[in-house]
């Protein structure tokens, strides 16, 4: 059992008898002498969804969830039940699109390197890769003359993300994104 202040991201908690993955940490030090360090957690409950926050002082002991993670690749959408494989027993994992909202829009046919997140043989979420590459579908007409570092412009991808990307990019071009923060990071 770890204690608050040991808790990471992706950390799958047992809270209230429901399964909890740790989405954000926001760590808070008061100034005041003798006051303790609080830590506000924001959670995913699993599976189905939904949101939560608590916040707990850094010695509360939290019960964390035997999760086992498996590698596995992106099939197929079926209405509205993604399936993903095993990448080693070949097994089908199927799980529906409100579980892994924030996942979709990063969510590519054949894409491989997820991991899936089961607890007692149960998938309860995927993880995506800390960065993608993907090809910007549409944007406007890239400026020759525009810098690296100078202003953004708005751009599509074929899972229907849009981002701010640098003006010197065009249609076509495949760049890297931060599945985090959901920011572009480069060229690929």
């Amino acid at each position: 059992m770890p204690k608050a202040a040991d808790v990471k991201r992706g950390n799958l908690i047992e809270l209230n008898g429901q399964y909890m993955l740790v989405q954000q940490i926001d760590v808070k030090s008061p100034t005041a002498r003798g006051a303790q360090t609080l830590y506000r957690m924001r959670f995913s409950k699993l599976p189905g969804g939904g949101k939560y926050e608590e916040t707990f002082t850094g010695d509360d002991m939290l019960k964390e969830a035997q999760l086992e993670r498996r590698k596995c690749s992106y099939l197929y959408k079926e209405g509205d039940l993604y399936t993903f494989m095993d990448s080693e027993d070949y097994s089908q994992y199927m799980i529906d699109a409100d579980t892994i909202e924030a996942q979709l829009p990063y969510l590519m046919d054949g894409m491989e390197n997820i991991m899936a997140l089961l607890v007692e043989g149960k998938v309860m979420t995927i993880e995506v890769p800390g960065t993608v590459v993907m090809e910007i579908i549409e944007t406007v007409p890239g400026m020759k003359a525009a810098s690296a570092t100078g202003r953004t412009k708005p751009a599509k991808f074929a899972t229907g993300l849009e981002l701010q990307v640098p003006e010197f990019l065009e249609s076509g071009e495949k760049v890297k994104i931060n599945t985090e923060t959901g920011k572009y990071l480069s060229r690929a």
